[in-house]
């Protein structure tokens, strides 16, 4: 079986974001990257399938600029077995990304798509939705856990009320969550294995999906500062405060 898995070249979870002194968009310059958490937990699950003997070929793919092709790379030190780096100019939205996922697709034939929920940068969680539509295939999003057998995909998703079980046929996409799995750190020899295994280099023209976004962004702001809170000594006193400050 094999089985597709998206990655995105983000900025490190780890790093403060600055917006530019402009307010066009967020400062990029000399800051550390890497790839969506929820992508790694992503490709850490389909590593997982193919130990258990249920995968036999993962191919990560990520769209984005040329050294977006290091994202990649990390994921073939994972235990990916090759990539497509399908390289734009800018950012693009994530209908953009879901149709050129779909144009894989059909030309791959993975019987699973397993994808991060949302990326860190833009907190979409749409493409992974958007993909099955456009494919017609069943999804299970959010995934808590994942159980394979028989053509069909077992798959426990976290909700607002606990945990939801929903059983898919194959082919499907399957969004993770959290709480799926713990992502491994590559090895120095997968790390260096890593290295010679391929990547084809793509074009979203290639699969012929314009990629130019639709939305203009007017303005990127900072969250207004927290303003430091105060004690009070009783429970009218508190009322007071609320009254003074319009909240009741």
């Amino acid at each position: 079986m094999k089985v597709l898995v998206p990655v995105k070249r983000v900025i490190d979870y780890n790093v403060k974001v600055r917006v530019k002194a402009d307010q066009t968009g967020v400062d990029l310059a000399n800051v550390k990257m890497s790839m969506n958490p929820f992508d790694e937990i992503a490709v850490e699950e389909a590593v997982r399938l193919k130990e258990k003997g249920k995968a036999g070929e993962i191919i990560a793919v990520s769209i984005g600029p040329a050294q977006a092709a290091e994202t990649i790379r990390t994921a073939l030190a994972m235990g990916a077995d090759r990539g497509i780096l399908v390289k734009t100019g800018g950012e693009v939205e994530p209908l953009a990304v879901a149709k050129i996922l779909k144009a894989i697709c059909e030309e791959e034939k993975p019987m699973l798509v397993i994808a991060g929920k949302q990326a860190i940068d833009d907190d979409a969680s749409q493409t992974g939705q958007m993909l099955a539509a456009l494919l017609g295939w069943g999804q299970g999003t959010f995934a808590h856990s994942l159980e394979l057998s028989d053509g069909t995909a077992r798959i426990a998703r976290e909700i607002d009320g606990g945990l939801q079980t929903v059983a898919v046929k194959l082919p499907a996409v399957m969004t993770t969550d959290l709480r799926l799995n713990e992502p491994r750190y590559a090895s120095l020899p997968n790390i260096m294995k890593a290295k010679k295994k391929p990547i084809t280099e793509k074009t979203p023209a290639d699969y012929g999906v314009d990629a130019a976004p639709q939305l203009k962004v007017l303005k990127v702001t900072e969250p207004a500062k927290r303003v430091a809170g105060i004690k009070v000594k009783s429970v009218a006193e508190l009322l007071d405060k609320l009254k003074e400050a319009g909240a009741i």
